[in-house]
């Protein structure tokens, strides 16, 4: 069955010269806070589950994400496998998008024009073993107020052929600079491909097996993932010119999407805490910053 998008409308965000400006809820410590979405730095969800940038702090989220000044937050609601997506970009209405299923994946185009997401259903998780899980992603164009529904509507090619199956899943959007091509995983039969999108065409190509998770680095040469062995996933990078893949320094089980830092460096939430590991496989990882989780850079 094929699943659609449903949004709302909320204005909760003022939005002003490169800073929003964000609202907490009634009775926590700090009633409003800035933050500076006009120049780099690093945003990250604390352990209290709110968005941190230095030692200001935002919005609700189990996972954010921000590039151009668009800053998305996704995070559960008060009603059961309800998940809220809440967008701002600089000049635009603030949206709020609502989705069944649990918080599990945002990502912002290099612009800022598209916010993409990712939800389980029905409190499913990856651990669960083959076939046990179910997730749900969606692509928002916010110029054009444009929903694209599930990644499931798309028409989805492996090795040349239509693949139509009913098991499809897709997670972990990722974006190139063109508002067009997007990157994702896709999960049929117990297998997972790389998937490369085409937002015009609504057209879905399987690239390479055994990706999950990708990030698309700054410079839109290579992808970060999610390499899986048995039911263990270690951080890998691939080059999409010529098909190298190289492991990265960090052998320790992983299950977040990764987040470039710059065109050298992969971070990543592992253990409770925030890490980066250089994208050529070589070095160590070091610990970024303890208590946190989801990355996104401030670019």
């Amino acid at each position: 069955m094929k699943r659609m998008w449903v949004g709302v409308a909320a204005v909760l965000v003022t939005v002003a010269a490169g800073a929003v400006f964000v609202g907490l809820r009634t009775g926590d410590a700090v009633a409003e806070q800035r933050l500076d979405l006009a120049h780099g730095g690093l945003l990250y969800v604390d352990d209290s589950g709110r968005v941190r940038q230095d030692d200001r702090v935002g919005p609700a989220c189990q996972r954010v994400d921000v590039t151009a000044g668009t800053l998305a937050c996704l995070r559960a609601t008060a009603v059961p496998d309800q998940a809220e997506l809440v967008v701002t970009k600089p000049g635009a209405a603030p949206r709020s998008i609502s989705e069944w299923g649990l918080p599990s994946r945002v990502r912002v185009s290099p612009s800022g024009r598209l916010v993409g997401w990712t939800v389980f259903r029905s409190g499913d998780s990856y651990l669960g073993g083959v076939g046990t899980f179910s997730t749900t992603a969606g692509i928002f164009d916010l110029d054009t107020g444009n929903h694209y529904g599930s990644l499931e509507d798309f028409a989805l090619t492996v090795d040349g052929k239509p693949y139509p199956a009913e098991d499809l899943n897709y997670w972990g959007v990722t974006f190139a600079r063109d508002d067009r091509t997007f990157y994702a995983t896709a999960r049929s039969a117990g297998g997972t491909w790389l998937v490369r999108g085409d937002l015009g065409g609504r057209t879905l190509t399987a690239l390479r097996r055994n990706v999950e998770c990708p990030s698309l680095s700054p410079d839109g040469t290579r992808v970060a993932y999610k390499f899986r062995t048995g039911d263990r996933w270690r951080l890998h990078v691939l080059s999409l010119a010529d098909g190298r893949d190289v492991p990265l320094a960090d052998p320790a089980h992983l299950e977040d999407q990764p987040q470039w830092l710059d065109d050298r460096t992969v971070a990543y939430g592992r253990d409770k805490a925030i890490y980066a590991v250089p994208a050529d496989g070589t070095g160590a990882p070091v610990l970024v910053r303890a208590g946190a989780s989801s990355p996104a850079v401030v670019r």
